[in-house]
């Protein structure tokens, strides 16, 4: 399933977004304090990964608005996906009635329940004349047939005949009326055999397509409550991401085992853990083996995780090709930073790399750990990225797009990371006294709203262009132009 669109209402800065599409990768552009983080937080909420819970009407409800007007089926989130081939044909296999249906929509309130529905669906109906028709030939049918078997017999036969016709009677309450139709069908096919009687081959293919009419109908409720349990079933986890505590660039084996047993881990240790998953290393096996004295293999695993780490961090991070290896020091392990292409290849802990090398790898490791065998996850980052360098904030959302099949949805107000060779994945969030926060999908607000992506179409036209003498516009107008004309 693919998120389409989504609509927040009622939830913190948030009357009504307003419908927001979905693509890709979508990045919701606004100022501080306009309510970004909030679309985030409350969509988030549909599916997150530790579980649906009750949302909390003191926080998350508006605060200029009553409490006694939330309820647990005040409307929080709405949103609308689309079916790949498989999935329509797996939807059809358990609720017929939903062949053709390609967009399931689903929803919470305040309560901890969600609800789903099938864009498209029809009502449940029957074709009336149809049923009336085959009933007209199958009744003169049985009673034919009634002349070919003994006198005892006959009278019961006709009278089956005759519940039968008046049980086939359609009735507006369509799950009721094939209920009494399968059992009058079943009588009737009883009382058929015990009397020894046949009808022609016609008559009884109706009978099999009536049976068949009926169940359908008898069956379409629990099918559909099979569909909507299906649907939910499919949605994709949300995780959201507001910042990465940093790793430790040194890090007591011993403490986090021991802290992990009591379940008190820090948020450093819990980043560790992560980086242990991407690295392949196990605290605990590093540890026994220290115990048995083995220090070649705990070398040699430590050896082959600093290459697979180095592997991928190389991969994107694009400022220099750095080199990451872990070193073993007693109950310690260490991870260490070089960059063997500089003048002078020198080793320093993570903990003495810039701030911004920091949060990439703590971002890297522990997004890599959480996104890891959930490739349909959908990622909501919050401010990604901001204590990186302009080219790296580049180079992070050209990670983002190349390197994640995962659909992500980032918030952001630096010029860096408006994906300008795609301003159909760009949407503008603004902040009103009496609106709240609402969202556009195009590129609409204020200077300040756009500010962002003018800096980014200006620093973009650049880019391509060679160096001429100053045009009568400046760069600003250019862009300005520019946005009014992608818009």
């Amino acid at each position: 399933m693919r998120l389409a669109s989504f609509q927040i209402t009622n939830y913190r800065s948030i009357h009504d977004s307003g419908s927001i599409d979905s693509s890709q990768i979508t990045a919701i552009l606004g100022r501080n304090d306009s309510g970004k983080s909030n679309l985030l937080r409350a969509l988030h909420s549909l599916n997150p990964t530790d579980g649906l819970t009750a949302l909390s009407p003191i926080k998350d409800f508006p605060r200029h608005r009553r409490l006694d007007e939330c309820t647990d089926e005040t409307p929080v989130v709405h949103t609308c996906w689309d079916l790949d081939a498989s999935e329509q044909l797996a939807l059809a296999a358990i609720l017929p009635r939903a062949a053709g249906v390609r967009q399931v929509t689903a929803g919470r309130g305040y309560g901890a329940t969600r609800w789903t529905g099938f864009e498209g669906l029809g009502p449940l109906s029957i074709d009336v004349s149809d049923i009336k028709a085959k009933v007209r030939k199958i009744v003169p049918a049985v009673k034919a047939a009634t002349e070919k078997v003994a006198d005892e017999l006959k009278a019961p036969l006709e009278q089956e005949a005759d519940a039968f016709d008046a049980a086939m009677i359609p009735s507006p309450d369509f799950v009721r009326w094939s209920a009494g139709a399968l059992l009058a069908l079943q009588s009737l096919r009883q009382a058929l055999a015990t009397a020894g009687a046949e009808i022609a081959d016609k008559q009884a293919q109706m009978l099999t397509e009536l049976e068949e009419l009926a169940r359908t109908i008898d069956n379409d409720q629990p099918a559909l409550a099979r569909a909507h349990a299906w649907a939910l079933e499919k949605l994709p986890r949300f995780i959201y991401v507001e910042d990465y505590a940093s790793l430790p660039g040194r890090q007591n084996i011993a403490e986090y085992l021991m802290r992990k047993g009591w379940g008190e881990r820090t948020a450093g240790e819990r980043n560790f853990e992560k980086l242990c998953q991407v690295a392949g290393l196990d605290p605990q096996q590093l540890q026994d083996l220290l115990a048995k004295n083995d220090l070649a293999t705990r070398n040699q695993l430590v050896n082959r995780a600093g290459s697979v780490v180095t592997s991928e961090i190389r991969r994107v991070w694009k400022d220099r090709a750095l080199k990451i290896r872990f070193n073993l020091d007693g109950q310690h392990l260490e991870t260490l930073v070089s960059d063997p292409n500089g003048a002078y290849e020198v080793e320093v802990n993570l903990d003495e790399r810039s701030r911004g090398f920091q949060w990439f790898f703590s971002f890297y490791t522990a997004f890599f750990a959480d996104t890891k065998g959930a490739s349909d996850a959908i990622l909501l980052l919050d401010e990604p990225g901001l204590h990186l360098h302009a080219h790296s904030q580049a180079d992070l959302l050209a990670h983002l797009e190349q390197d994640f099949s995962n659909q992500i949805l980032y918030t952001t107000h630096s010029p860096f990371m408006v994906p300008t060779h795609r301003l159909d994945a760009v949407r503008t969030a603004s902040m009103s006294e009496a609106d709240g926060t609402t969202v556009s999908n195009k590129a609409e607000g204020d200077a300040r709203t756009l500010y962002p992506l003018q800096v980014a179409l200006a620093l973009s036209q650049a880019k391509h262009v060679a160096p001429v003498a100053a045009p009568a516009e400046t760069i600003g107008e250019q862009a300005e132009r520019q946005l009014v004309e992608a818009a």
